[in-house]
């Protein structure tokens, strides 16, 4: 009990927010549909920048963790929508490979 206590309230590494930060944005990059992979992209953004000065460890923690939660059920929810993407491609990805 009070290892969790300890656990809870050590403020985590920046290392391990940006762990976290680049692995909901390459999440973000495997949903097959465009509005959603930048839904998900701007939503990581909005959420690290909402949080960005917390300064109580207890509630940093917190934020992480939710994070990784967040992570989790994204990483899953990208595995769903590869199975059960449509065929139709959105005119953003058309446009994209038009000018390249």
């Amino acid at each position: 009990m009070a290892f969790s206590a300890y656990a809870a309230a050590t403020r985590p590494s920046k290392a391990e927010v940006l762990s976290l930060f680049r692995s909901l944005l390459r999440t973000a990059r495997q949903f097959p549909d465009y509005n959603i992979k930048a839904y998900t992209k701007r939503r990581t953004i909005d959420g690290f920048r909402h949080n960005q000065n917390l300064s109580d460890p207890s509630s940093i923690a917190s934020a992480l963790s939710d994070g990784k939660a967040q992570l989790e059920i994204a990483r899953r929810q990208a595995i769903v929508h590869s199975l059960y993407a449509p065929s139709v491609r959105s005119i953003m990805e058309t446009n994209s490979e038009l000018t390249c």
